[in-house]
């Protein structure tokens, strides 16, 4: 007589035939090639890293665009910045102007080409009106921080790109065309511009970087203002740094913002929103 199967057997025996074609359709989606994504997306899932990784963005555009939201979510915060930098308010970083920068640049001084003393004159005008790339062809950001008597202003835009690119390359001729000249001021002052490339970290698509240095006077004292300058393309988005003062340059400052301003850019335009604490992108 044959001995009739307890009721836990058939339950176990069930259990094993549904885990048996479980892993039988597993088997069959990784012929397929499909079954990996799902398994890596669940182990991600599943990960510490993905509990820190920056969450989806609102700040992000259907269209790939950088919206306004994009661009102040892009834009540096103190937790950026090394040192001693505090934030100052949007209004008063916009009204920075520096007066050391107002001059009519001498076109005696460049016999071999005229069109290098615009060029200067524009490097001049557009440091004291922080439109170094041109006017934005889309949205845009600016915030500023001080420490001391330095000041460093970063700024975010979307720009077009042969524009973009135009400006950039404009820029890498300003040390050969701009290396040293005088500017005057309205009341007869005249002021020794210098102009070096500096490098900047290998960020972004596309980079430059510019050392100048102003020497005059400032409230009828001998000074020199000394301003570190960065440019970073990112597709057809940008940021740029400028930092220094009466007191020198700035330029690990300025390194550090590049570094951390692209990955806040880069995040933005992956529509992520950047983390809190750059720590947790190290």
């Amino acid at each position: 007589m044959t001995a009739r199967p307890s009721s836990r057997s058939v339950r176990f025996l069930a259990s094993a035939l549904a885990a048996g074609a479980l892993m039988a359709t597993a088997a069959c989606s990784d012929d397929d090639g499909d079954s990996d994504g799902g398994a890596a997306a669940a182990e991600v899932a599943a990960s510490p890293l993905a509990a820190k990784s920056p969450t989806a963005s609102p700040t992000a555009s259907p269209t790939g665009r950088l919206t306004a939201a994009g661009a102040r979510a892009a834009l540096l915060t103190e937790a950026d910045m090394e040192d001693d930098w505090a934030q100052v308010g949007d209004k008063e970083a916009a009204s920075w102007r520096e007066n050391m920068l107002v001059g009519e640049v001498d076109v005696a001084e460049f016999l071999t080409a005229k069109t290098d003393a615009a060029d200067c004159q524009q490097l001049l005008d557009t440091l004291y009106s922080d439109d170094l790339l041109g006017k934005p062809s889309g949205a845009g950001a600016l915030r500023g921080f001080e420490q001391g008597d330095s000041r460093l202003l970063q700024q975010v835009a979307a720009y077009d790109k042969v524009a973009l690119d135009e400006s950039l390359a404009w820029l890498k001729t300003l040390p050969a065309e701009c290396d040293q000249f005088t500017a005057t001021d309205d009341t007869g002052d005249e002021r020794t511009v210098q102009v070096t490339e500096t490098s900047v970290p290998n960020v972004g698509d596309a980079r430059q970087g510019l050392h100048v240095t102003v020497q005059g006077t400032a409230a009828d004292t001998p000074a020199t203002l000394t301003l570190d300058v960065a440019v970073v393309r990112v597709g057809t988005d940008a940021i740029t740094v400028t930092a220094g003062g009466l007191d020198g340059g700035e330029d690990d400052s300025v390194e550090r913002a590049v570094e951390q301003g692209t990955q806040r850019l880069k995040d933005v335009q992956a529509g992520r929103t950047p983390a809190a604490d750059p720590g947790e992108i190290d």
